[in-house]
């Protein structure tokens, strides 16, 4: 399968669990992220690189047509290890704190799209030059389970200032809007439903997810809604009819700005 225009859905796998690896990549997950950092006992650390590194040399997951696969790295072994295999989408770098980091990264691994991971106040503070590091950086994001940990953060509130920030920073590399981080309990799907709706309203786009379970209910949160859509067709059709900013009946501005919104409304909805 190809992929969407627009990955919304990045679904987390242990490293250590191929076969769980090999299950996800048909869980309907946009991409999927195997992980050799968090997920993996230290003792498991080196069976779970070897069992990735096969994994990626895979003919099947090497096809263009296969779910992009990334790698939460945990170290420069790893790094090693992996670069230029031919299943390998993308490297998730943890606990990046300066550009210089991704510097040495791309240097060991040339020409594999890198995402740095934003986990402490130092990282955060240093938002824009890590985004902006290298041309090899399609993203970032944050890693909000360390940050609230180093923040001292209590609940989601104190965390709209950093989710603003990596925002920003990301507009401002050139890069997509950076994808949300994981929603930990996966039995409160209304709450991950919540937490999407407000993500997506701060400028995050798509969600990482821990269960297959959530899945459908990240997707659903940042697809557009019917109404939406009615509504950025509505503005397309002005814009073609009529030239400059002008006001439609139901008293909606529309210039360049609100039409390039519309545009890209629709393109999230797959309309066009």
């Amino acid at each position: 399968m190809t992929g969407p225009a627009v990955a919304l859905t990045w679904l987390y796998v242990p490293g250590d669990r191929p076969e769980l690896v090999r299950k996800a990549l048909g869980s309907g997950a946009h991409v999927v992220i195997v992980d050799l950092e968090d997920a993996v006992a230290p003792d498991r650390k080196e069976y779970a690189r070897s069992a990735t590194a096969e994994l990626l040399s895979d003919p099947v997951t090497a096809d263009p047509r296969a779910v992009p696969v990334h790698v939460r790295v945990h170290g420069e072994d790893d790094v090693k290890a992996l670069a230029g295999l031919p299943g390998l989408s993308g490297m998730r770098l943890p606990k990046i704190t300066h550009a210089a980091s991704v510097h040495h990264v791309a240097a060991l691994a040339p020409g594999v799209a890198l995402y740095p991971l934003l986990e402490s106040a130092l990282a955060i503070e240093h938002a824009y030059p890590i985004a902006g590091a290298h041309p090899a950086v399609r993203g970032v994001a944050l890693g909000e389970a360390d940050l609230r940990a180093d923040l001292g953060v209590r609940d989601d509130a104190g965390l709209d200032w950093p989710r603003s920030r990596v925002v920003i920073a990301a507009r401002a590399a050139g890069l997509d809007p950076p994808v949300m981080s994981v929603y930990p309990d996966v039995r409160d799907l209304s709450g991950l439903q919540s937490s999407c709706a407000h993500g997506r309203d701060l400028g995050l786009l798509g969600r990482a997810a821990i269960h297959p379970r959530q899945l459908p209910v990240i997707e659903r949160a940042f697809r557009p809604t019917a109404r939406e859509v009615e509504a950025a067709e509505q503005v397309l059709e002005a814009s073609r009819t009529e030239a400059g900013a002008q006001a439609l009946p139901d008293g909606r501005f529309v210039d360049a700005a609100v039409v390039a919104t519309a545009r890209r409304t629709l393109s999230l909805a797959g309309r066009r």
